[in-house]
């Protein structure tokens, strides 16, 4: 059983036959980006916020991230339109034209009360979907530690949301089958694209969240051993047909460290060589990571916060997790490897995304230099303050 999506909308379809080209090859562009946190103080400023009663240690009202947000960057003015959280962004998906949206959706869209006492529960009201389809998301991945933040009801609320919005999910749902499930997204003249999310331990997510053959929950890996690698890789097959491009998603590791553990690369190398992966997909970090490129094919280890709350909120400066990436890695939709990544920096402000300025993108060039070193990746900061991935394919 698999989540079988009638390809992308037709609004993006008539404006994505226009890709790039690369040798004469018309190559597939995803849209990729770390954590999209539309609940809390976001929800608070759309037209339909839900209730602002938090359980967090030292805040009780979501009112109060907006407040903490106007002090540090000014007014917001709100109730604000759907589209006012995506900013600048939507311009770039406009100019990129991607075939296809993937974000990291983590929070519930619920009016669920049954929130889990966990500190940070995040959830955004089911009327706030037009947030999502503002941007013209394809698909969410949902195996995170916060689409459960509001219990077993707010997450079939989550599903039966992004359902009737027609946007197709992977990651969690209503049994192990249906969390295990990758979204099926076909692109015309390009063939398909599968997402499959999964979710570690080590990103905060509970043994308890994890789906089982009758309760639903997310698609929680054991382990990031090669016993994992060979049940990923069977899953894969049983969907994966030839000129399928296989994207994986995988919430991973803490929030706060430049660090990517050697299990992790050793998990991405194996789920490349062994399960025929094209795009590793990771976040959790609140920031951005170093990129690889290994036999040809995209491993983002961390992707940091597009989208979120969190600007008035102190500690953790020296990772600027209020800089953001856009990423939008091109392919080769007859091998799956990358042609060419191209990122957009961004900068959240008055809870939405802006452009980085220069000295911002600068800050962000080196680090994913300095971090990327290792893994044999650099950028190079161009004309219009963007960035593009250099590699030595390993």
């Amino acid at each position: 059983m698999y989540a079988v999506g009638g390809g992308v909308r037709a609004r993006q379809t008539s404006m994505k036959q226009s890709s790039k080209e690369s040798g004469g090859v018309r190559l597939l562009t995803l849209f990729l980006c770390g954590d999209v946190m539309t609940g809390r103080g976001i929800d608070q400023v759309l037209p339909h916020p839900g209730k602002p009663q938090l359980y967090e240690p030292y805040i009780r009202d979501a009112r109060d991230y907006v407040r903490l947000a106007e002090r540090v960057n000014g007014s917001v003015n709100w109730p604000v339109e759907p589209a006012y959280p995506w900013g600048a962004g939507l311009a770039e998906l406009d100019r990129t034209r991607p075939d296809v949206r993937i974000i990291n959706l983590e929070t519930a869209i619920t009016v669920s009360d049954r929130y889990r006492p966990k500190g940070i529960n995040y959830r955004m009201h089911p009327a706030n979907i037009d947030c999502l389809m503002a941007a013209d998301v394809d698909c969410c991945v949902l195996a995170n530690n916060h689409v459960l933040d509001w219990g077993v009801a707010g997450l079939l609320e989550t599903l039966a949301t992004l359902d009737a919005a027609g946007i197709r999910r992977a990651g969690a749902g209503r049994n192990l089958e249906e969390s295990i499930a990758p979204a099926v997204l076909p692109v015309p003249g390009k063939g398909r694209v599968l997402v499959f999310s999964c979710g570690s331990e080590s990103s905060g997510i509970g043994r308890r969240w994890e789906a089982t053959d009758h309760q639903p929950g997310v698609h929680l890996l054991p382990d990031l051993s090669m016993d994992s690698v060979v049940t990923l890789a069977r899953q894969i097959r049983r969907v994966k047909r030839a000129g399928d491009i296989v994207v994986l998603s995988i919430h991973w590791g803490g929030n706060w460290d430049y660090s990517i553990p050697h299990v992790q690369r050793e998990f991405a190398h194996a789920l490349v060589d062994r399960a025929g992966v094209d795009v590793i997909h990771g976040h959790s970090s609140h920031h951005v990571k170093g990129v690889e490129v290994y036999n040809g094919r995209l491993i983002l280890y961390g992707c940091g916060d597009l989208l979120s709350d969190y600007e008035g909120i102190s500690g953790h400066e020296e990772f600027r997790g209020e800089l953001g990436l856009m990423y939008f890695p091109s392919l080769d939709p007859a091998t799956g490897r990358l042609q060419r990544l191209e990122m957009t920096p961004t900068r959240l402000r008055k809870l939405r995304i802006n452009r980085a300025a220069l000295d911002e993108a600068q800050w962000l060039a080196e680090v994913l230099n300095r971090e990327g070193g290792p893994l044999g990746s650099s950028v190079f900061l161009t004309a219009d303050h963007r960035l593009e991935l250099q590699w030595h394919d390993a």
